[in-house]
């Protein structure tokens, strides 16, 4: 979601909620399914980061230029669910001892490699002539797995070019760039 709205050249303005005052339980239990992320659209409030998305998707043009990509923005936006679902059942080992995770991270990478050669040749995005919501995804999961394994994109020519343009662009460039993403944990065992 920083991402995009950092490349779209919007602004926001973000409340980070500590694991101090989640565990008090008063700001869970105001959240409608009792997790974060929650966002604020003026008066409209979401929950849920695929609904968030899909909202910020919609309202930035970043959905596909008609209803045939947009099924596809969100076949490749569920890919990416799964990919991240199997992150999360093994993240305490993934952080501990990555070997199993190491082995199956090709097959969880293909897709994402044949979606792009299939999209003139990986030299474009991952659906279509403009950039998605989805690609913002796959680009927040490519870098999160960069730091869990240095260099695993040797293999995957197309996505390791991909992750190149993208990150060249220049407002996506500043924020990837910026103390607010460079100092952020990925999580309580690794820092961006």
């Amino acid at each position: 979601m920083r991402m995009l709205l950092a490349d779209q050249g919007q602004s926001w303005k973000e409340e980070v909620v500590t694991l101090d005052v989640w565990e008090q339980g008063t700001f869970k239990a105001s959240c409608l399914f009792g997790q974060i992320p929650k966002f604020q659209d003026g008066k409209l409030t979401l929950y849920q980061s695929n609904a968030i998305l899909r909202h910020l998707g919609r309202s930035f043009g970043l959905y596909g230029k008609d209803q045939q990509e947009a099924a596809l923005v969100d076949m490749v936006n569920d890919g990416l669910e799964d990919v991240f679902r199997r992150i999360a059942r093994h993240y305490l080992h993934i952080c501990e001892d990555k070997g199993q995770y190491w082995k199956e991270l090709p097959g969880h990478l293909k897709p994402f490699e044949t979606l792009l050669a299939q999209n003139k040749g990986g030299q474009s995005f991952i659906v279509g002539d403009q950039i998605s919501f989805a690609d913002y995804r796959l680009l927040d999961l490519l870098l999160n797995l960069e730091l869990l394994f240095p260099g695993y994109l040797k293999d995957f020519p197309l996505l390791s070019a991909y992750v190149a343009r993208l990150k060249a662009r220049p407002k996506l460039k500043a924020f990837l760039e910026s103390p607010e993403h460079v100092n952020r944990l990925l999580a309580a065992c690794i820092k961006m």
